[in-house]
């Protein structure tokens, strides 16, 4: 089956990370995922949560909401509606949840790490895209803190990044874009950390369901997906000045 973009079924869609996208933050960047762009942005709170006063630990946790024409209609912003949307709260837990499971949390300091995600356009994988770009500006903030002297090194474990994938008219494709992920009978997102363990895995059967075969074999596309992922957040760091990558 001929993909809309003309991609092969293991593609990516061009993606671009600009570092220092919003400049009076700690550290911030614009992720461009094909026609998603999402502009994440780090913070830093010299206090923590109440349930981790006076444990020494720090913390990280994130935002997320999507402009109202992000996408083709347009969406009430949240405040309007009196409550975060059940869509929204779930992604920011599962954009915490990856930070937070690639940080030494014992290493901040007492501090918080605050990410906002904003989604400026829509056309499918915003989580996963907020989840790539979060980490290359959460490290610019952390690389900045550690410049001031405030923190001894990066307490980072290693890198985390996410894609989508899913069945569509029964193949499989990487990276699905809005029209893709609408027409999926399954779709899945991925999180994955650099040393190839898995840290979250959402599959749903939106219209049919699916095998333990067709999911070891989303999983390994996932897997190839990420690790380009990974690269782009290394040329990202690197265009930023900062050499290496935890």
């Amino acid at each position: 089956m001929k993909r809309i973009d003309g991609r092969s079924w293991d593609e990516l869609r061009p993606v671009k990370i600009t570092p220092g996208f919003q400049p009076f933050a700690e550290g911030s960047v614009l992720i461009e995922i094909g026609q998603t762009r999402v502009a994440c942005t780090a913070s830093i709170e010299d206090k923590v949560p109440p349930f981790l006063r006076g444990s020494g630990s720090g913390w990280v946790t994130a935002e997320y909401a999507m402009l109202p024409r992000a996408t083709v209609t347009r969406t009430s912003r949240d405040f309007v509606q009196g409550r975060i949307s059940g869509r929204n709260q779930e992604i920011q837990r599962l954009i915490g949840r990856s930070l937070r499971a690639v940080t030494d949390l014992s290493a901040l300091g007492g501090r918080t790490f605050q990410v906002d995600c904003d989604v400026l356009q829509a056309d499918g994988g915003t989580r996963t895209a907020a989840i790539t770009g979060s980490y290359v500006a959460l490290y610019l903030a952390m690389h900045n803190l550690a410049n001031m002297g405030m923190i001894s090194s990066i307490p980072f474990k290693c890198p985390v990044a996410a894609i989508s994938a899913g069945i569509v008219h029964d193949n499989m494709f990487l990276d699905l874009c809005y029209d893709e992920d609408f027409n999926a009978g399954a779709d899945f997102n991925i999180v994955m950390n650099g040393n190839g363990e898995f840290v979250e895995v959402q599959g749903t059967a939106e219209g049919k369901t699916y095998n333990k075969e067709t999911l070891d074999s989303i999983l390994s596309l996932s897997e190839k997906g990420i690790n380009e992922l990974f690269e782009y957040q290394k040329k990202a760091l690197a265009a930023a000045g900062v050499r290496g990558m935890v």
